[in-house]
Parts: structure tokens; sequence; C-alpha cells
């Protein structure tokens, strides 16, 4: 049994991957601040779930607060912390900039400064495939440059990874870092397209779509999200002893510091997952087009060589395997 430190635990991510730990009879502590970005009940209603399964407890609070987090880790000294707390959203960063910095700078400083009093074991934190930004190189690749953020989330995102690698060079913190690909399923994230054009439809209203429905996306089912981070969990990890500072890889280092990229290694543009939707729900959407947004990158599909290498793992979900689970849990929950 290993004690698990998960930051928002009552999230999307956090909420399937702390599930998956209490199932494998391992200690977890959850902490969220059940913030009010999309619907608090759906929150409450996930950590619910987890209250009812043995070995796990919940704060609510702020990362942002040093107090708050200074005491948490001096309670629970975890072995392990997985961190998946965060301002979500590309285009709420653009009306809400303050609070990228407040819970994706100012949240994570105070993680790594409880990872580095605690001692932890390893650090596993959630980036993100928006880091990508400008590169138009497909497959994207952790051993190539994301120096082109088009996002304030996606600058946040990429800050941590570098905040994280500090630490792990300054105070030996093996830290790994997951840039996740476009994450759906079952109690997902009610601003993600999946779950507003579900509710729009079934609701007998127009779905939104930006630009000519031509963007490309790398849907990955969250059961192989989770699988991944499970597998990455096990395996904290150690200096690159081959990394050259003259050609730096931006993957490794000579500290103990690694990223990964976890998509299902498919691009697949909105306008056939609205297909796919349509199928599922046996209902056919009216669609509204509108302008593409600058903070938006026409497509993004994960390189998941090192996934698959360092765990024997990669996703394998088909999208419409993954679609249909989430409608069936979306009717079921909101009786629809």
């Amino acid at each position: 049994m290993t004690k698990f430190l998960v930051t928002g635990s009552a999230g999307f991510v956090g909420f399937h991957v702390s599930s998956r730990l209490l199932k494998e009879g391992h200690e977890v502590h959850g902490v969220d601040n059940l913030g009010d970005y999309y619907d608090v009940g759906l929150k409450v209603a996930r950590n619910r779930i987890l209250e009812g399964q043995k070995g796990y407890s919940f704060l609510k609070a702020d990362l942002a607060d040093a107090g708050a987090v200074k005491g948490l880790f001096e309670r629970v000294k975890p072995e392990c912390v997985l961190h998946f707390a965060a301002q979500a959203g590309v285009r709420h960063s653009l009306s809400n900039p303050r609070a990228y910095a407040d819970s994706n700078l100012i949240g994570f400083l105070n993680i790594l400064e409880g990872c580095r009093a605690a001692k932890a074991g390893h650090l596993v934190f959630a980036s993100s495939s928006s880091v990508y930004g400008l590169d138009s190189t497909l497959p994207f690749s952790v051993h190539q440059a994301t120096d082109h953020p088009v996002s304030l989330y996606a600058a946040t995102k990429k800050a941590n990874e570098l905040m994280a690698h500090s630490y792990s060079h300054l105070f030996g913190i093996p830290a790994t870092g997951l840039r996740l690909f476009t994450v759906y399923g079952p109690w997902g994230r009610p601003d993600m397209a999946l779950f507003a054009f579900t509710k729009a439809i079934l609701g007998g209203k127009p779905i939104e779509i930006f630009g000519d429905g031509r963007m490309r996306r790398d849907f990955t089912y969250v059961d192989d999200v989770v699988e991944g981070i499970v597998r990455l969990v096990g395996k904290p990890p150690s200096p690159n002893p081959s990394w050259n500072s003259a050609k730096p890889d931006p993957a490794t280092s000579s500290a103990p510091y690694r990223l990964y990229n976890i998509g299902n290694r498919s691009t697949v543009e909105v306008l056939r997952l609205i297909e796919v939707l349509e199928g599922c729900l046996g209902k056919k959407a009216e669609k509204r087009f509108v302008a593409a947004q600058a903070c938006e990158v026409a497509a993004a599909v994960a390189d998941v060589v090192d996934l698959e290498r360092d765990t024997g793992y990669m996703p394998t979900t088909p999208l419409e395997a993954g679609v249909r689970q989430f409608v069936a849990w979306y009717r079921e929950y909101y009786k629809h």
C-alpha cells in the first residue's frame, strides 16, 4: 500500500485516478477547492463516490493558500503526489487570466515546496498537449521544443514543466510530467466539446462549432489515461546518464525528470466526433459554425513511443467505443 496525495481529486482525471488507486488498496488523500468553473454539483458527486470507499480522506482547500498546503503535507506525509488540480480551459484563460496565475503557478509552486519539505518519493503532474502551440510537426513528440504556446493556459502548463525541472535539479525530486491529449469519458468536464455537444443535442439546441469543424484532436478515453498514469507512478525517473547539455533533450534530464505524452495516437476531425455522437444518441445535431479563436491549434496528435517503451502500454480505445460509454453515463446521470 502506498500513501498518495491527489490534488484535484474531485476533478475529472483526479477522480478516475483516485478511484483506481483505492480499488488497488492504496491510501488516497484528496484535496480540491470545489471551484465553480463548471457545475460544482458534478464535483461533489464525484467526491461523494470517493468518500464511500475505504482508504480515502478529503480536504477542501485552495492550493494557492501556502499555509493550507504546508499543513496538508505535514499531516499526510505522502509517498507519492499526483497533481491534477488546475484552472482548466483554453478559452476561459482569455477572460480570466489571473485565475490561471493563482491556481496553475502559485498553486503548483506550493505543491513543489510541499514535495521538497516532505521528501516525496515521486511527483506526477498533469501538463497538457496545448504546450505544443504553434508547432505543426505531427505527431507531437516530447523530444521537440515547445516554445510557442498560443494561450495563457498553455503557457502556465509549460511553466509547470520548467518549475518541476528546476526543483528536480535542485532538490532531487523525481518528477514526471504528463502531456494529456483531449481526455473524454464518463464524469467528464462540461466545458469540453463532447459533453457540451451531448447536452445541446439532447436539449434540442444547436451546437457551436469553431471554424469549419476541420480542427483535429487526439481524443483519448479516460480509462486509457488512467492506465498510463498508474503505470508511470511506479516508475519514478532517474537521471539520464546520456543527457547532453550541448544538445539538450526536452523530455529527459541530468535530473530525475521525465515528460510523457498520453494520447490515442489518432487525429480526428471535430465533424467526425459529431457524426459518432449523433450515431450514439440516435439524433442529428443542428450545427452553428462560429469564428475560430486564436487560442486554438489546428491539429494535435500524440507520439507515445516513450510511454510504450517505459510502461509497455499505449492507449487503444476507439472513439466509437469511448463515446458510447460517455453517452451511457450521461443518460444515466442526467436521466435523459
